[in-house]
C-alpha cells in the first residue's frame, strides 16, 4: 500500500510540475574512463631502463644483451629514459641531462644508431617485452633548432626572452608555450612517429602535468589509431585518466610510506593513502607504485637508506596493494647509491638479495588475478585486527581466489588477533610455500617490526 501511496504522489507530483518521469537509464553510472588500456597491461611490471648507466657501454646495443634476463625474471614493460640528442648550450655536468632533448625525431649517437634501437625494440616484442619511451614534451633544450625555426612556439618572460619552465631550476631547457597549435601538431606527429617507425608501444610523459590536457587527449587518439598503446603519466590527478592515460604515478602511496618509516607513527598514512584511492579514482586507473626511481634524489638518500629496515616491506606491499609496481633498474642488483644524473655512473651488477624476491612477486601476480592492475584487480578489503594502529591486512579477491595479506608498517613487533572472519580459509604462504589455516580461536599471527606475511588461498 506503501508503494502504490507513493506512485500516486509522484504521479501527482510530475502532473503538477508537467514534467515526466526520466526513464531510469539515465541514472545509469557511467565509466569516467572513456579510454582502453592495451589487454598485455592487465598484469603488466614496469621496469625502468637508464641505457647510460645500464651497463658499461651505455648503449642499446649492450642493454640488448641483458633483455632476455628482464623476460626471465617476468617484467612485462621495458622503460626507457629518452633516447634523443641532448643540448650542448647551459648544459649540465658533462653529458648533460636526458631531459634536455636537441632533436625529437632522432636518437642520441653515445646509445647507438636507428638500427641498434630498432634491434633493441625487435628482441624485446620476441621476448615478450613492450618497450615505451620517456618523453619530454613540456621543454626543449636550448639549442633545439625549433628555438630558431619556431620562436613563437616558446613562453616568453615580460622582457620577451626565452625561459625554462617556470618555478624550476630547470635552467638547460626552455619551455614550450602550447596555446600554438602548430606546436602541438609538431609534437602529436613527433609521438607518432615513434610507434609507426618503430613499433614503440607507449610513452612515459615526463612532468605530464606542465602540459594542457586536451593536448594529451588529442595524441593518445591519433596514436591509437597507429595501434593501441600504453601512456604513463608523471603526474598524480584523476582527470588524465579519462581520454589520455592509462597510469598516473601514485606519488601519495611512496610519501605515506617514507612518512611513516620516518616517525614510526605506523599504518595510519598508507591505510589513508588505499581510502581515498578507492574512494575518489576511477577503479580502471592504473596507479605506479614504486620505492626508487631516476630522480628518487630529490629525497635524502637511495630507497634502502629511505626505507631501512622497511625497504623490504615496502617492496612487497607495492605489489601486492592496488598499484602498478615499477622496479628501477639495478633494484635486483641491491643499488646502493643514487645513480649520477649528468654524468656516466654504471650499475653494479651482482646477485643482489631482492632479485629473488622481485621475481617471486612478480609471479604472484601473474598468477592470482586478484592482484592484477586497475578494474582487472580486486579491491583491497579491511580485515581488522586488534593491531590496526600498525598493522595493515587486508584480503584481495573473491573466495576460493583470495590473496591475503598482513604488513605491520611499525617498528614495532606485533602479535596480530583477527576481529572478522574475511580472511578465514585455507592458504599457503606466498613466499616460503608453507600451509596456514585461518579460522576461529586461531593463535595471534607474530611479526617483527616491519615484517609482513603474504598468503594465496589453496585450491
Amino acid at each position: 500500500m506503501r508503494k502504490l501511496l507513493s506512485a500516486l504522489a509522484l504521479g501527482t507530483a510530475l502532473a503538477l510540475t508537467g514534467c515526466e518521469a526520466a526513464p531510469i537509464s539515465t541514472y545509469e553510472p557511467q565509466p569516467y574512463v572513456k579510454i582502453a588500456a592495451p589487454d598485455w597491461t592487465r598484469d603488466a611490471v614496469i621496469y625502468q631502463l637508464n641505457t647510460r648507466q645500464f651497463t658499461k657501454q651505455g648503449t642499446f646495443a649492450a642493454a640488448q644483451e641483458q633483455l632476455p634476463r628482464l623476460a626471465e625474471m617476468g617484467v612485462d614493460i621495458v622503460w626507457l629514459m629518452p633516447i634523443h640528442p641532448i643540448g650542448e648550450e647551459n648544459r649540465k655536468g658533462g653529458m648533460g641531462s636526458p631531459y634536455s632533448v636537441r632533436d625529437y625525431r632522432a636518437i642520441n649517437p653515445d646509445l647507438g644508431t636507428e638500427a641498434e634501437f630498432r634491434a633493441f625494440v625487435d628482441t624485446a616484442h620476441e621476448l615478450g617485452l613492450k618497450v615505451i619511451l620517456d618523453w619530454v614534451a613540456n621543454h626543449s633544450a636550448w639549442d633545439n633548432p625549433l628555438t630558431g625555426e619556431h620562436p613563437d612556439w616558446y613562453t616568453r618572460t615580460p622582457e620577451g626572452e626565452m625561459m625554462p619552465p617556470l618555478g624550476t631550476d630547470w635552467s638547460d631547457v626552455v619551455d614550450f608555450d602550447y596555446s600554438n597549435p602548430e606546436l602541438r601538431r609538431y609534437m602529436t606527429e613527433s609521438l607518432t612517429y615513434w610507434v609507426r617507425e618503430f613499433g614503440i608501444d607507449g610513452y612515459r610523459a615526463d612532468v605530464a602535468g606542465f602540459v594542457p590536457l586536451d593536448f594529451w587527449e588529442t595524441a593518445r587518439a591519433e596514436l591509437d589509431k597507429v595501434k593501441p598503446v600504453f601512456m604513463l603519466a608523471e603526474w598524480e590527478t584523476p582527470d588524465l585518466h579519462a581520454r589520455a592515460f592509462d597510469a598516473t604515478y601514485a606519488w601519495k602511496w611512496k610519501e605515506a610510506m617514507q612518512e611513516l618509516v620516518a616517525d614510526g607513527s605506523g599504518a595510519g598514512a598508507v591505510r589513508g593513502y588505499y581510502a581515498t584511492q578507492e574512494t575518489t579514482w576511477p577503479r580502471a586507473a592504473y596507479r605506479m607504485t614504486y620505492t626508487d626511481n631516476h630522480d628518487q634524489n630529490s629525497w635524502d638518500g637511495v630507497a634502502s637508506q629511505i626505507y631501512g629496515p622497511a625497504y623490504e616491506a615496502a617492496i612487497a606491499l607495492s605489489f601486492v596493494g592496488p598499484g602498478m609496481p615499477l622496479i628501477y633498474n639495478g633494484q635486483e642488483a641491491d643499488l646502493d647509491r643514487q645513480l649520477a644524473f649528468f654524468e656516466k655512473d654504471e650499475i653494479e651488477w651482482k646477485k643482489g638479495r631482492y632479485d629473488g624476491l622481485f621475481r617471486q612477486l612478480i609471479a604472484l601476480r601473474t598468477e592470482e588475478r586478484a592482484l592484477w592492475n586497475g578494474e582487472h584487480g580486486a579491491p583491497m578489503v579491511d580485515v581488522p585486527s586488534d593491531a590496526s594502529a600498525d598493522v595493515l591486512s587486508f584480503v584481495r579477491g573473491a573466495k576460493g581466489e583470495r590473496v591475503f595479506g598482513v604488513f605491520n608498517l611499525s617498528p614495532r613487533a606485533q602479535s596480530v588477533g583477527f576481529e572478522r572472519a574475511r580472511h578465514h580459509g585455507h592458504y599457503v604462504d606466498a613466499l616460503s610455500g608453507e600451509a596456514a589455516t585461518f579460522g576461529e580461536n586461531d593463535e595471534p599471527l607474530a611479526l617483527a617490526p616491519w615484517g609482513y606475511r603474504i598468503f594465496r588461498e589453496a585450491d
